[in-house]
Order: structure tokens, then C-alpha cells, then sequence
């Protein structure tokens, strides 16, 4: 039996999810909308792929087809400004974003109507609105992919245990130095280094939760895990330790992606995370739009620290 066709998601259906605190389901925001050849832009729904986008106007492109991305739709990437194939943060290809904000309304917000609201959305994590739709700009996306950047993986051997990523921005001329530092550091940790990967990414300087400060290399490491406690609570040191050594190196994390880093960790990474969750309860009183992270967030600025003692 053929798969069903999804229905999609209209305006309204978003508006009345959003205005009930309901969820919605965000595959049903799939469809490309609108293509302004003369003005070089396409308008697609949140949920749309990058892969669909690539098939839509690159067909039998192998070269876009295959270029790997960090999230899977265009509504992710907005949500966390993940860098493209370019190394650029997603925000380099917005125009603007058609939004529902926590009211229910749905506003289209750019550069210059609603300027600060579209610079809390983008890299917002969802947080400020759902988005029904994204314009992008179609040369920017042909220079992401002209310009991919291909990482550059330094694959160790496998190891018998489970493995989990870290991941660190560390300037790109210290790479070397916090590779050789963060393999002494598992090495006395105990901990399997299984595979690192480094990746280039561009900095940006238009979204108030910006991780992009400078230009960085994204070091992901990939370590070998422990399922018992004692094990488990190394492994946790150990990350936190690989986090101080980037941020030594004058790095910092990506936020959307290091659940790991610890409250002294992120204000320094982040200073300005306090300021936009307090615009976070501002522009949603009722809390209508929350996820995981956000609760972790919260709960990350309101650790107090504490004296760490070990029995006999």
C-alpha cells in the first residue's frame, strides 16, 4: 500500500496550535511556496528538506544531493543557525521568516521589519515563534554549495564500548595543539578518542544568541562511553575537561549541540544567554512555546556550585 500523502499544515492550523499550546506535527510544513526568479528567492515551508530544495532546483546534481548537512529541514537549521555546507551560519541565507509568535499571530520578520525579533528567531531554538516559512536566498544556497567545505576526519581505530560526540570551537590555528591536548586528556581519563572530525565554520554577527563569534573550526570528537555509573560520571569530567581546554584555547561550544557544558562553561561561552531568556518570558508570558532545551537551559543558569568530595 502506498505511503499516505500528508495534508499540509496551513497558516491558520499553525496560528490555532500555537495560540493552545498544542503541538503539531511539523513534517506536514513541506512544501516549497513560492519561486521569485527575478528577485532570486524561493519561499519554502519550515519543514521542507534541504535535500527536496537540492532535488527541486539541482536535479541530478550529485554534488548537492550528497552534501551532508547538520539538520535534516530548513525550519532546524533556522532554529539552531547551524552552518551550512559553506561553513556559513544558516542565517547568511535568510531573507526573512514568516513567524507565529506566541500570541498566535503570524508576523514576516527580516533584517528590517521586526529586526530584533528575527534576531532572537534565528539561532532561537524555536523559542520565539514556530515558523510556517523561510525565503532564502537562491545565490547565497549556490555558494554554499560551490564553496562546500569538506571536513577533514582523523579516524582512530574503533573501540569495543559505546561512543558519544563532543563538540568544540576552537580558532582554527590552535587545532593542532587542542588535538594533542585533548588526546593526553582521555588518555589519563581512561577514554577511547574512537574518531575526530574538524569542520570550518564562518562567523556571523546578526543573531543575538550568536555561537559564530569569530571564525572557528568545529572539533568533534567522537569517545568512547561507560554504561556503569562510575564510568559514566568520568566520562562527564572528562567532557567538561575538553570544554575548559577549548575554551583555554580561546574557543568556546556550540549551544545547541553540547548539553554537556557546565553553568561556569556557558557564561562565559554565552553571556548574553541570561538576557535572552528573560526576552524569552517577556515575549511569552504563558510559556506556550518550550522544549527541552530551554528547560535545560534554565536549569543549567540555576546550578549553584559545589564542593565535590570523594569517601573512602
Amino acid at each position: 500500500m502506498p505511503d499516505a500523502i500528508s495534508i499540509p499544515l496551513s497558516a491558520a492550523e499553525l496560528q490555532d496550535a500555537v495560540r493552545r499550546a498544542r503541538g503539531f506535527d511539523p513534517s506536514r510544513l513541506d512544501r516549497i511556496l513560492r519561486h521569485d526568479a527575478e528577485g532570486g528567492l524561493v519561499e519554502v515551508q519550515a519543514g521542507a528538506t534541504w535535500k527536496a530544495l537540492a532535488e527541486r532546483f539541482r536535479p541530478g546534481d550529485a554534488q548537492a544531493a550528497g552534501l551532508p548537512t547538520t539538520m535534516a529541514t530548513i525550519g532546524e537549521s533556522i532554529a539552531t543557525n547551524a552552518a551550512g555546507p559553506d561553513g556559513r551560519p544558516a542565517v547568511a541565507h535568510v531573507e526573512s521568516l514568516a513567524l507565529v509568535t506566541p500570541d498566535g499571530e503570524l508576523r514576516r520578520v527580516s533584517r528590517t521589519v521586526h529586526a530584533e525579533l528575527f534576531a532572537l528567531a534565528v539561532g532561537g531554538h524555536g523559542l520565539f515563534g514556530a515558523p510556517y516559512s523561510v525565503t532564502l536566498r537562491i545565490a547565497s544556497l549556490e555558494r554554499a554549495v560551490s564553496e562546500a567545505l569538506a571536513g577533514t576526519p582523523r579516524v582512530l581505530p574503533e573501540a569495543a564500548c559505546p561512543s558519544r560526540w563532543v563538540h568544540v570551537l576552537v580558532p582554527p590555528e590552535r587545532v593542532d595543539a587542542y588535538l594533542a591536548e585533548a588526546r593526553t586528556a582521555c588518555d589519563a581519563w581512561r577514554l577511547a578518542v574512537e574518531a575526530a572530525e574538524v569542520r570550518r565554520t564562518r562567523q556571523e554577527e546578526e543573531t543575538f544568541l550568536r555561537w559564530a563569534r569569530r571564525e572557528f573550526a568545529e572539533v568533534s570528537l567522537r569517545l568512547g562511553d561507560w554504561r556503569a555509573l562510575g564510568g559514566a560520571v568520568r566520562t562527564t569530567q572528562a567532557r567538561h575537561a575538553l570544554i575548559d581546554a577549548a575554551i583555554a584555547h580561546g574557543g568556546s561550544f556550540p549551544i545547541a549541540f553540547t548539553p554537556d557544558a557546565t553553568r561556569a562553561q556557558t557564561e562565559t561561552c554565552y553571556p548574553q544567554l541570561k538576557r535572552f531568556l528573560a526576552e524569552k518570558r517577556r515575549l511569552d508570558p504563558a510559556g506556550r512555546l518550550v522544549n527541552a532545551w530551554f528547560f535545560r537551559q534554565c536549569a543549567v543558569l540555576g546550578r549553584e556550585p559545589c564542593e565535590v568530595r570523594w569517601g573512602p
